[in-house]
C-alpha cells in the first residue's frame, strides 16, 4: 500500500475508533451494545502500537538490532536461553496477564462501565504498554538485572537496598493474590481441578516433545497441546459426575492453597524449559485464541451491556464488592488491565534473559501489555452484559448478602438492581455448579460471561456448563503461569539480596541456592494465601486494593528509574513519556494508601471499610466483646463457637496490622525514590550510567 493510503486507511480507523468511544460515552440508554466497546479499542491499540510504540523504541530508545542481548551472551540453556520472538511473546505475556486484567475491572464494574472503560483503554497504550516496554529494555541492556539491582546501580545503594526490600514485599502480596483468584475459581469444583491439573504433565510432554523430540517444531507441539486441552476439559465432566472420581478433585480454599504453594514451588525450581516456558505457550495459545474468539462472538451475538454507563450511588465508596470512593480506588481497583508494577518484575526477571534481539522487545514488552488491556476490555464486558442482580449476587461476600436465595433477592432488589431467586437458581443449573453466590475473586464472573456469549454461537444451552469450564481453565492458566513465573522472578530478587549478605546465596546458578530462595519465596506469598483462603469476606475485598495500591506504587518507581536512565543517557527531552504516567500512578495510589492507614473514624463506614488501622480497631473491639460473651455463656457449642469466632478476628487482626506495616514502608521507598529520581534530574546526585558493555551480534 501508498503512503498515501495508509495514511488515509489509519486515519479511517482513527474515525471509527473515535466514533465508538463517544458513542458509548454519551449513551444514556439502559443498555449499549458491546460491539462498540470492541471497535474501539481495537483501533485505540492497533493506533498505539503502530505509532505511539514506534516511536517509544526507534526515537526514544533506539532500539539496536546488532547489539547482543544477555540470552546471547551468557547462553546457558535454563535461565539465559535465546528465545524464538513468537513463543518469548507467548512465555511473557502468560507470565504478566494474571489475575489484574481479569478481576479488577469485573470489581471495577461495580461503578458502571464507563469509568473503567476510560481507563483501560487510555491507560493501557499511555502507561502500562509503555512501562513493560522501557523496563524490558534497561533490563536488557544491563544483562537481564533485577529491578531492584537496577535502582541499586542507577540510583545509589541506599535507594536501592530499600526498595528491593519493597520490591520482595510488594511480590510477595501480587503472587498471593494471583493464586487467591484460582483457589477461589477451582474451590469445590473437581471439574475445574481436574482439568488445570492435567495441564501440567501436558506443559511437560511439549517441553520435553520441542527440546528432544522435535526440536524447533512449536506448531506441532501446539496443536498436540491444544488437542489435548479440549480432552481435558472434556474428561472434566466425566470426572464431575463420578462420585468417586470427583471427590478426588474436590478441596476446600486452604486445601487448595497448600497445594497451590508445592506447585509454585516445583515448577519454580524446574527448568524454564521443562514446565515454564512450554505451558506459558500452551496457556497463551489458549489465551490469545480465546480473546480472538471472544472478540468475534461478541461482533456476532452482539450482546447489550445491561450494567449502566455509571452506578454513581457506589462513587463515595459504598458498594458491596470493594470499598473505596471512585479516586483513586478505581485506578487501583482495575490495576494490571491497564499498568501494573508486577509486569516490571517479570520485564526485568524471565524474559530480559530469553530475549533473542532487542527489536523483539517492542512486541514482546509493548505488544504483550496491549494484549492483556484486550483481556481487561473482554472481562469488563463479561461482567456488564450480566443484569446488575445477578452481577453483584456473585460479586458480593456472603457477609453482606447472606446465603439463602430469597434473602440474597430480596437485598439486592432493595439496592435497586432486580433479581429473583428463580433467576439465581436457573443459572446455577446451566452453568453445571452448586451455586454462584458469592463466588468473589472475578473468576466466576468472567467464566459466566464467557458462557451467556458462546453457547449462543456453539451449543446452546446444553453446553454452557462446558462454556463456563473452558472458561475457568482460560483463567486458571491465565494466573497461574504469572504464579509460577512470579515466584521464579521473587527467587532471583532474594537471591539479590542474600547475595548482599552471603555471596554464595547470590548465585543463579547454584541449586541449592536457589531451592532456598524459592522456599523462602513460597512461604512469603503463601502466609498471604492461606490467609485469603480463610477470610470470610473471600479475601479478594481485604487484600485486593492492598495489592492494587502495592502493585501500582511498584509501576512508579520503575518508571522513575526509567526517566532517570533517560536522562543519563542524554534523553532528557524524552521524559515525558515516563514521567507522566508515573506522576499520575504515584498521586493516586499515594492518595490511596494513605487512606489505608489512616485511624478508626467513628460513623464513617467507607474509610474504615478501607484502613487496615481501623479494622485493627474492630477486630480489637470485636475480640473483647466475644472475650465478656465467652465469660458469660455456660453453653459448650457456644462456647466453641465463640473461641472460633475470636481465632477468626484474632487472624484478621494481625492480617491486618501486618498490611498496615507494608503499605506504609512501601509509601516510604515510593518517597525515597521520587527524591533520587529528582536529584538525578537536577543533576544534585551525579551517578553514571551502567549498562552493560556493548558486544555485537555476529561477535
Amino acid at each position: 500500500m501508498s503512503g498515501f493510503g495508509a495514511k488515509i486507511l489509519w486515519l479511517l480507523v482513527a474515525i471509527l475508533g473515535a466514533f465508538c468511544f463517544c458513542y458509548l460515552a454519551l449513551q444514556n440508554g439502559e443498555s449499549v451494545s458491546a460491539i462498540y466497546l470492541i471497535v474501539a479499542a481495537v483501533c485505540i491499540y492497533a493506533i498505539g502500537y503502530r505509532f505511539y510504540g514506534r516511536f517509544v523504541a526507534y526515537k526514544v530508545l533506539e532500539l539496536d538490532k546488532n547489539r547482543a542481548t544477555p540470552a546471547v551472551v551468557n547462553g546457558d540453556g535454563h535461565d539465559f536461553v535465546p528465545t524464538n520472538k513468537i513463543v518469548l511473546f507467548g512465555h511473557h505475556f502468560a507470565a504478566i496477564a494474571g489475575a489484574g486484567p481479569l478481576v479488577g475491572p469485573i470489581l471495577a464494574a461495580q461503578l458502571g462501565y464507563l469509568p473503567s472503560m476510560l481507563w483501560i483503554l487510555v491507560g493501557g497504550v499511555f502507561a502500562g504498554a509503555v512501562h513493560d516496554f522501557v523496563v524490558l529494555f534497561i533490563s536488557t541492556r544491563r544483562n537481564g538485572r533485577s529491578l531492584g539491582e537496577m535502582i541499586k546501580d542507577e540510583m545509589g545503594n541506599f535507594t536501592g537496598g530499600v526498595a528491593m526490600l519493597a520490591i520482595f514485599g510488594i511480590m510477595i502480596i501480587i503472587i498471593a493474590i494471583l493464586a487467591m483468584v484460582v483457589v477461589k475459581a477451582l474451590a469445590d469444583s473437581p471439574w475445574g481441578l481436574f482439568t488445570i491439573a492435567m495441564t501440567i504433565p501436558i506443559a511437560v510432554f511439549m517441553g520435553i516433545y520441542m527440546r528432544f523430540l522435535r526440536p524447533g517444531k512449536v506448531g506441532e507441539a501446539s496443536i498436540i497441546g491444544f488437542i489435548l486441552l479440549i480432552l481435558a476439559i472434556h474428561y472434566g465432566s466425566v470426572v464431575a459426575s463420578d462420585p468417586a472420581l470427583a471427590q478426588l478433585f474436590t478441596f476446600d480454599a486452604p486445601t487448595l492453597a497448600l497445594i497451590i504453594m508445592a506447585y509454585g514451588f516445583i515448577a519454580a525450581v524446574l527448568p524454564v524449559w521443562f514446565l515454564l516456558a512450554p505451558r506459558d505457550y500452551l496457556s497463551t495459545f489458549l489465551k490469545i485464541g480465546v480473546i480472538v474468539i471472544m472478540a468475534i462472538a461478541i461482533v456476532i451475538v452482539a450482546p447489550d451491556m445491561y450494567m449502566p454507563k455509571t452506578n454513581p450511588q457506589y462513587f463515595d465508596g459504598t458498594g458491596p464488592v470493594f470499598a473505596g470512593e471512585i479516586f483513586p480506588f478505581l485506578f487501583i481497583t482495575i490495576a494490571c488491565g491497564a499498568i501494573s508494577g508486577f509486569h516490571a518484575l517479570i520485564s526485568s526477571g524471565t524474559s530480559p534473559k530469553m530475549l533473542e534481539n532487542e527489536t523483539h522487545a517492542l512486541a514482546v514488552g509493548y505488544g504483550s501489555m496491549l494484549c492483556e488491556s484486550a483481556v481487561a476490555v473482554m472481562a469488563l464486558i463479561c461482567a456488564c452484559i450480566l443484569h446488575p442482580g445477578l452481577y453483584f449476587a456473585i460479586n458480593s461476600s456472603s457477609a453482606i448478602i447472606g446465603t439463602d436465595l430469597a434473602g440474597v433477592a430480596a437485598t439486592i432488589s432493595h439496592w435497586g438492581f432486580s433479581i429473583t431467586p428463580e433467576e439465581i437458581s436457573v443459572l446455577t443449573s446451566n452453568i453445571g455448579e452448586n451455586t454462584i453466590l458469592s463466588r468473589t475473586g472475578g473468576a466466576p464472573t468472567f467464566a459466566i460471561g464467557v458462557a451467556l456469549i458462546l453457547h449462543e454461537l456453539f451449543g446452546g444451552v446444553e453446553l454452557m456448563a462446558f462454556w463456563y469450564h473452558f472458561a475457568i481453565l482460560f483463567e486458571a492458566l491465565f494466573i497461574l503461569t504469572a504464579v509460577d513465573a512470579g515466584t521464579r522472578a521473587c527467587r532471583f530478587m532474594v537471591q539479590d539480596i542474600l547475595g548482599n549478605v552471603y555471596k554464595p546465596l547470590g548465585d543463579i546458578h547454584s541449586y541449592g541456592a536457589g531451592i532456598f530462595a524459592t522456599a523462602l519465596s513460597v512461604a512469603g506469598w503463601g502466609y498471604f494465601l492461606y490467609q485469603g483462603a480463610i477470610d470470610p469476606k473471600g479475601g479478594i475485598y481485604t487484600l485486593w486494593p492492598l495489592f492494587g495500591v502495592s502493585n501500582q506504587m511498584l509501576a512508579g518507581m520503575a518508571l522513575l528509574l526509567v526517566t532517570s536512565i533517560l536522562v543519563k543517557m542524554g534523553k532528557a527531552k524524552y521524559t515525558w513519556v515516563t514521567l507522566i504516567p508515573a506522576i499520575f500512578v504515584l498521586v493516586a495510589t499515594l492518595y490511596g494508601g494513605i487512606q489505608k492507614v489512616l485511624p478508626y473514624e467513628e460513623g464513617n463506614k467507607v474509610a474504615n471499610a478501607v484502613s487496615h488501622i481501623a479494622a485493627v480497631k474492630i477486630n480489637s473491639d470485636k475480640i473483647k466483646a466475644l472475650e465478656e460473651q465467652l465469660i458469660q455463656t455456660s453453653d459448650e457449642a457456644e462456647k466453641a463457637k465463640i473461641q472460633k469466632d475470636i481465632s477468626a478476628a484474632s487472624q484478621a487482626k494481625f492480617a491486618n496490622l501486618l498490611d498496615a506495616i507494608l503499605c506504609i514502608f512501601f509509601m516510604l521507598t515510593t518517597l525515597l525514590v521520587v527524591a533520587s529520581c529528582i536529584g538525578i534530574c537536577l543533576g544534585k546526585i551525579k551517578i553514571p550510567l551502567k549498562e552493560s558493555p556493548y558486544v555485537k551480534l555476529n561477535a
